[in-house]
């Protein structure tokens, strides 16, 4: 074989290196096309914003497709997910809802209800009292004359925490003068109808609610007398 012959294989076989080059390119081109356009699959998102703590049904979110690629693995691709599921946090239109975004809804014993108060942080337990908790739970009531004396009660003894929601920022009321919460976290307690009553009428009508976490598995036993408390106990002593 003589020099161009020589040069005429050489040329040919970088003509075919060439064009396997440029194959293997147009291959890689169409596999990133594909990733980014498909294939896609099934993805939810919020229609409208969801609060947080209640139950979520399928019709508060859209159907939708995208490439799976840009899909997070957390994403919820099958509305079964919801199932005995609540939200932990508030749900903003056009969110692409995630697994993260969902907790198991706290199971109920029978003869029990959910009842959710707004306490203040700042006198709280604040950022101590998790879901499963006992605490206490006081309030203070102002005399209904000039000369009855405040009062502070244990309304409901061995409450169960089922949830602790974040911590909200409260519009200041004409009344507190400056000196009301400024925040306040929402507390969901597991109660039979009774002490559900006494929570809300005390939300309702106490000067201030506070809890008093307990030790885990010691559940408080009032004696006589020690449901309430004023001033005047401490003076007769």
């Amino acid at each position: 074989m003589n020099s161009r012959q020589r040069r005429g294989v050489i040329l040919l076989l970088l003509s075919v290196l060439c064009a396997f080059g440029a194959f293997a390119g147009v291959l890689s081109v169409i596999s990133d096309v594909n990733s980014k356009v498909g294939p896609e699959v099934t993805a939810y998102r919020v229609k409208s914003t969801i609060t947080p703590y209640k139950p979520l049904e399928a019709s508060q979110f859209e159907k939708i497709r995208m490439p799976r690629r840009w899909l997070s693995k957390n994403a919820v691709t099958d509305l079964s997910a919801l199932r005995g599921k609540i939200a932990v946090t508030e749900l903003h239109t056009g969110s692409l809802l995630q697994d993260d975004m969902l907790v198991d809804r706290p199971q109920l014993k029978d003869g029990q209800q959910e009842i959710a108060i707004m306490i203040d942080a700042a006198t709280g337990v604040a950022g101590k009292i998790r879901p499963g908790n006992l605490v206490n739970i006081y309030a203070t009531f102002a005399g209904r004359t000039e000369k009855e004396k405040s009062t502070s009660r244990v309304i409901v003894a061995n409450a169960k925490v089922i949830d602790v929601g974040r911590l909200t920022s409260l519009e200041p009321k004409p009344e507190d003068r400056g000196d009301g919460p400024t925040e306040a976290v929402p507390i969901t307690f597991a109660l039979n109808t009774t002490d559900a009553q006494r929570v809300a009428y005390a939300e309702s009508f106490a000067e201030h609610v506070r809890l008093a976490l307990l030790p885990a598995d010691s559940p408080t036993t009032l004696r006589p007398g020690e449901g309430s408390y004023n001033l005047d106990e401490d003076k007769n002593k």
